[in-house]
């Protein structure tokens, strides 16, 4: 029995593997360390299957040094498509960053190894908030399909030119510091402003010691304000997700 394989198929379905691998080890929310790596394997087998009619129309077999370069070019676009989808994502980590900064929890600050984030309590508990909000409002298949329809702006084996992704990342950048500002932004004004209140009563009455009771006030303070925080956290998860498919889709 004659078995015919198509290697020009097959190899285009391993690059794009490749460039999946790459991807899903840096961008959220597939690159959170509590997923098995055989399941991430698994997952960017599967989308290379998947991505497979749409790669292999056109695509010609490479001898095996222009085959190995193709490689590391796929791991490269991968990696720096990873980085985008990262990058809007921080804005979450950053926001929760910020609350611990002024509600004083920068104190119980901690190395989470399932997340790779070195944080305190808001910090933590906004990451694993927006991992969750991603696959509970489909989030995820706005960046499979942005990933997925990088094939076309990026063809397989022909590299990425740095100045787009150089572009998109200084926007990015942009973008995630405001977005910061607006998640945790309200939070940190009504906690500065409590340091001047607490500061100008010192001025008025010294025998209170009002920076010993600013800590608990200031902790009490965060915590029943943050749930207001959390009513934005769907929104914001939401538009993030549409800026990181877009970013996917701007890189040539």
């Amino acid at each position: 029995m004659d078995l015919d394989i198509d290697l020009s198929g097959l190899e285009a379905t391993l690059l794009a593997a490749v460039r999946m691998t790459a991807f899903i080890v840096i961008a959220p929310p597939f690159s959170y360390r509590a997923f098995p790596g055989r399941v991430k394997a698994m997952l960017a087998l599967g989308l290379a299957l998947a991505v497979a009619p749409r790669v292999s129309p056109g695509y010609e077999s490479l001898a095996t040094g222009p085959f190995v370069v193709a490689l590391v070019l796929e791991i490269v676009v991968g990696a720096v498509l990873g980085f985008l989808v990262y990058l809007v994502f921080s804005a979450v980590q950053s926001a929760g960053s910020l609350i611990d900064l002024f509600g004083g929890f920068t104190l119980a600050q901690a190395f989470d190894p399932q997340s790779m984030i070195n944080g305190a309590q808001f910090t933590r508990l906004f990451q694993m908030t927006a991992l969750a909000l991603m696959f509970a409002s489909g989030g995820y298949q706005l960046i499979i399909g942005g990933l997925t329809r990088s094939f076309d702006a990026v063809p397989l084996g022909l590299g990425i030119d740095l100045a787009d992704p150089v572009g998109l990342m200084a926007n990015g950048v942009t973008q995630m510091f405001l977005a910061t500002l607006q998640i945790a932004g309200p939070l940190c004004v009504v906690l500065f402003l409590a340091d001047v209140g607490l500061g100008l009563l010192s001025r008025v009455a010294p025998a209170l010691n009002a920076y010993a009771m600013g800590f608990p006030l200031k902790i009490l303070m965060t915590v029943m304000l943050a749930g207001g925080v959390f009513l934005a956290l769907p929104s914001v998860v939401q538009n993030l997700s549409g800026d990181a498919a877009d970013l996917l889709m701007g890189v040539r």
